[in-house]
């Protein structure tokens, strides 16, 4: 099955995270960038969901993506 592609502002949306967050997790290597420049978009099965509490709509933010081996966290 194809991945599912998606822009950052949707991936931010997603995980919770602002887009700033999707951007640096893309340039350290915790997640895969496809395409370049404005048509850039970031496979969904490799972030993390946010969940929310559907009765007090707490959000509850998923564990961030693994650093790749070898690169040290800013």
């Amino acid at each position: 099955m194809p991945p599912i592609l998606v822009t950052a502002a949707d991936a931010a949306y997603y995980t919770g995270r602002p887009v700033g967050t999707i951007w640096r997790w893309a340039s350290e290597g915790r997640i895969s960038r496809h395409g370049s420049g404005k048509a850039v978009r970031y496979d969904l099965d490799e972030l993390p969901r946010k969940t929310v509490d559907e009765r007090t709509g707490e959000v509850a933010l998923g564990e961030p993506p693994e650093l790749p081996e070898g690169v040290r966290a800013a």
